[in-house]
């Protein structure tokens, strides 16, 4: 397999499949941040949603739980087709990383609002109570009294999260993104060996990802250490 791969190397490494692998790397980023990023402040509002407690707002209460249950339990490539098909319903042409770029968001929010959630509850009945009795509002609650407290909390997870969900964007490629899976499927269809234009994506994976891990596990150490000088 080695000398496989070192004969066929010249013919890889061209100038155009280097291009091709840089954008589909882009691709991937993007289809990653636009998750974690836009994910992150709908799973913001889920949380805010399902901490109310007025009955005015029991419709979107329930909304924001089915929502939540939906998307956490429906595998990816389900919600990926999903979404392809529904897009496709309305006889727009809507480019496919729009279709996919929905997708992730959808389920990010769902995880993420989870963790978020988790993180706002954590932070001590006294500090809601005493905000309560300020007059804040929950968004003002949340804001100066219990995100500051709870970010700590939700971090170390969504970090966890946010590596994932960059393996997890490879599923893209089943509708056509040209993202890293894709990009290794047609170097392989091109005629290189599946060693060698898969264990390329792989390194550009583990290159993307690496840093992203090593970073939460840094922040998670400082963080740690943080709630222990001041216990």
């Amino acid at each position: 397999m080695l000398s496989q791969i070192i004969e066929e190397w010249p013919r890889f490494a061209t100038y155009y499949n280097l291009v091709f692998i840089a954008k589909a790397a882009l691709t991937t980023l993007a289809l990653s941040a636009l998750g974690c990023v836009v994910g992150s402040l709908l799973g913001l509002a889920l949380a805010m949603t399902r901490l109310t407690h007025s009955p005015a707002l029991l419709p979107l209460r329930l909304l924001a739980i089915g929502f939540t249950e939906l998307f956490r339990r429906v595998p990816f490539l389900v919600t990926l087709m999903l979404c392809f098909f529904a897009f496709q319903a309305t006889g727009e042409d809507v480019p496919l990383f729009v279709v996919a770029a929905v997708t992730v968001t959808l389920i990010a929010g769902a995880f993420l609002g989870e963790i978020i959630r988790g993180g706002l509850n954590a932070v001590h009945r006294n500090q809601w109570e005493a905000a309560a009795t300020m007059n804040f509002s929950l968004f003002e609650t949340i804001r100066y009294v219990a995100l500051p407290q709870a970010w700590r909390i939700i971090l170390p997870p969504a970090f966890g999260f946010f590596v994932m969900f960059i393996k997890d964007t490879a599923l893209a490629s089943q509708i056509g993104v040209v993202e890293l899976t894709f990009v290794g499927k047609v170097l392989n269809n091109k005629g290189f060996s599946a060693a060698l234009s898969f264990g390329a994506i792989l390194i550009v994976y583990f290159a993307i990802s690496y840093p992203l891990a090593r970073f939460g596990a840094r922040l998670e150490a400082r963080l740690a250490s943080s709630r222990h000088r001041g216990a």
